[in-house]
């Protein structure tokens, strides 16, 4: 069977299908309008696979906190002062057994919207992935769609332990919710007595504005107060519940999860939960967002993770050498941290937390990023991941309400992206409105990406990368350039990119190690540029320099078709002693 290189297209569908052009800041569903499931339609994810893409991350799915009032739904209304935005953030989750109403055009028939959505993206040959938000859930967390039998989070708490295995929150007994910033007056007023943790482990009843206030935080069994003490048995309470709410998605025919800030949930409770769910669901595969390197291993060996993101390696090492603060050089020792699991890591250059690539926060153009596309989805065989809109330049230069002008598309608004507004064209979803250098960049795009599955050697092979040899080669920048090789069986794939806004000719120097590996025997092969069509003679040898031209913020990617050494089978040795 065919291995494949996931590639993830995430989106919002808040905000994918919104139209509206004219968005207030701070402006409410009724003013601004929301993207519905009913919006991905079929053209939009078949285009979304011929960028591609083979799954797409459908991010604010299950339902969360917002200040638009659904109650004649039978959904209670959230306390405004506790939530981030008009339309909420997607991981205050508020019901774990329940779609955000939002995103239905019938709302009481949401989660058969969901269901036909998933039928729809399986049916244009793309696989689902949905978050699963493990470590908090909104202060007002309630579930009207829980199951028959399921009981709710916190519904046999004994607040008045600051921990209590048992419990399922933490608490600040005999202290009310008292925070650095406005709650209200009167009926208005939020009130929680006694306190709740908060979210990003404030265990304080009086969070800032810059902490997760709009969540509490979930007890695994560890006593962050007493020394960060595990309770692991008999099995905590919220291990339960949470492995029983990953079980009723997993029923809902998707192909995994990602998991959001896994590592601030205990490592023992995934590699407990995991193999019980992947009994069941065996193709489902689990994605960490784990930003601590030291638990990298700990969360792939104990916690049975599938992929973890790779953000505090190669996405900020990328970024500063587009930005100018770092060298190519560093590329190869950031692989080499990570000896061994680098094709469990999720490689990418943009996602609902981080700038865009376009936006004046960041490299101000997307083009300066293709270097950094062609290392992150070529350098292996692990994911990719892009953000939507990524592919057409999105700047995010609105100020949208709650998340400000930051550079980042919100997920707190209900709001519309103004470059996949003019590519989703009512529905069209075409180039038709697009600017010269939009259309560009998604070809661009579309060439790389696909190319991560039509080669055999980008979707399975092994990885050499030249950085070692070339590091003092006058023919070559080490600093703005960068060079590996690629192979599966007798296809080779030399690679280079460069971070310069000129073209460079450079001669890349290929070692007798590389030769040795890979038992390739030198001579001269009818090579093609994948990127440009090129096609000429190119002499491989450890003793001749490989040359091409490398475009300004471009790379070139040579396919030759070798020769290989027959391995020799050792000889049984039949002398006895």
């Amino acid at each position: 069977m065919k291995q494949e290189k996931i590639i993830i297209y995430q989106l919002l569908p808040r905000l994918f299908g919104n139209t509206n052009e004219k968005c207030i800041p701070n402006g409410s569903l009724e003013e601004n309008g929301v993207g519905k499931f009913n919006d991905i339609t079929d053209r939009a994810l078949r285009e979304i696979a011929r960028l591609g893409c083979t799954h797409v991350w459908y991010t604010g799915v299950i339902e969360h906190a917002t200040q638009t009032d659904y109650s004649a739904y039978g959904i209670a209304i959230d306390n405004r002062y506790v939530v981030k935005g008009k339309a909420g953030s997607p991981y205050a989750i508020k019901d774990y057994y329940d779609i955000d109403p939002d995103l239905a055009v019938n709302i009481p028939e949401r989660m058969a919207e969901f269901e036909t959505l998933v039928e729809r993206t399986h049916r244009n040959k793309l696989k689902v992935l949905i978050d699963f938000v493990p470590n908090h859930v909104a202060r007002q967390y309630h579930s009207d769609a829980k199951p028959s039998g399921i009981e709710d989070l916190g519904a046999n708490d004994n607040p008045a332990h600051a921990f209590d295995p048992h419990n399922n929150f933490y608490y600040l007994p005999q202290q009310p919710f008292s925070p650095h910033f406005y709650i209200g007056e009167g009926s208005e007023r939020y009130n929680e007595y006694p306190a709740k943790a908060t979210g990003n482990d404030c265990f304080s009843a009086s969070p800032g504005e810059n902490d997760w206030y709009e969540t509490v935080k979930l007890n695994y069994g560890v006593d962050y107060l007493n020394c960060m003490r595990r309770n692991f048995e008999p099995i905590p309470d919220t291990w339960i519940k949470m492995r029983d709410i990953l079980l009723f998605w997993a029923g809902k025919n998707i192909d995994g999860f990602r998991c959001d800030m896994a590592e601030m949930v205990p490592v023992e409770f995934w590699g407990w939960a995991i193999p019980q769910i992947k009994q069941h669901y065996p193709h489902l595969i689990f994605i960490a967002e784990v930003y601590n390197p030291c638990e990298y291993r700990n969360y792939l060996n104990i916690g049975h993770f599938d992929y973890l993101y790779d953000k505090v390696g190669l996405y900020d090492l990328l970024r500063n050498i587009v930005s100018g603060h770092a060298s190519t050089l560093q590329i190869s020792h950031c692989w080499q941290s990570l000896e061994g699991i680098n094709t469990r890591m999720v490689n990418f250059l943009e996602n609902h937390d981080e700038q865009r690539v376009a936006s004046t926060q960041n490299a101000g153009d997307p083009f300066k990023a293709y270097p950094s596309l062609i290392i992150s989805a070529m350098m292996n065989r692990n994911p990719f991941l892009l953000y939507f809109g990524q592919e057409l330049g999105e700047k995010a230069t609105d100020a949208e309400g709650f998340s400000g002008q930051d550079g980042r598309t919100t997920i707190f608004d209900y709001w519309s992206v103004p470059s996949v507004r003019s590519w989703y064209n009512q529905g069209r979803c075409n180039d038709e409105k697009l600017t010269p250098d939009q259309k560009r960049l998604r070809t661009l795009y579309q060439q790389a990406l696909t190319l991560c599955n039509k080669e055999a050697a980008l979707r399975e092979g092994e990885f050499f990368d030249l950085m070692y040899v070339n590091f003092d080669n006058e023919r070559f920048d080490a600093k703005h350039n960068y060079a590996f090789l690629r192979k599966f069986k007798n296809e080779m794939l030399l690679i280079a990119a460069n971070f310069n806004a000129w073209a460079t000719e450079v001669s890349i120097c290929i070692p007798q190690h590389a030769f040795d590996c890979w038992k390739i025997v030198p001579g001269t092969y009818d090579c093609e540029e994948m990127l440009g069509g090129e096609k000429q003679p190119k002499t491989l040898s450890p003793d001749h320099l490989f040359d091409t031209v490398i475009p300004a913020y471009g790379a070139a990617i040579w396919k030759c078709k070798i020769k290989t050494a027959p391995v020799r089978s050792k000889k049984t040795d039949t002398t006895h002693t």
